[in-house]
């Protein structure tokens, strides 16, 4: 499998450092759509701070890759949900960091459904 970045620098804004328009992916023989990844431990209780949350989120993502034989070096794509415009920058920030600096398209969304426990989301797709 080989992934190319694509932002194009004439007609659309600027990329930054930690985002990308698009991510092409060629020759993948399989697909890991994952659902959305909670902050919650193996009991299902959740963290009690963002940061708890998010990094059990990563923990729970590399956990579920592993089962497919894949790492978060296979993500294609993320869509983050969070219950508060407060929490854009640490969600970023552990992304960023889980990810080792790579980036992928991302969209980050704020919904307000979440139940009060949960402050964070994470669905990603996966190739390899």
């Amino acid at each position: 499998m080989e992934t190319i970045v694509r932002n194009p620098t004439q007609g659309v804004y600027a990329a930054t450092p930690d985002y990308i328009h698009a991510l092409e992916v060629r020759n993948p023989t399989r697909f890991l759509y994952v659902a959305g990844t909670m902050g919650l431990d193996q009991a299902g209780v959740a963290g009690k701070t963002l940061d708890e949350q998010l990094a059990l989120i990563w923990s729970n993502l590399r956990t579920i890759l592993a089962s497919a034989d894949m790492t978060v070096d296979n993500i294609v794509r993320i869509t983050s949900y969070l219950r508060d415009t407060d929490y854009v920058e640490a969600n970023q920030n552990a992304r960023v960091a889980a990810l080792n600096g790579r980036a992928v398209p991302t969209t980050a969304i704020v919904v307000q459904t979440l139940l009060p426990d949960w402050l964070v989301e994470l669905e990603v797709i996966a190739a390899a």
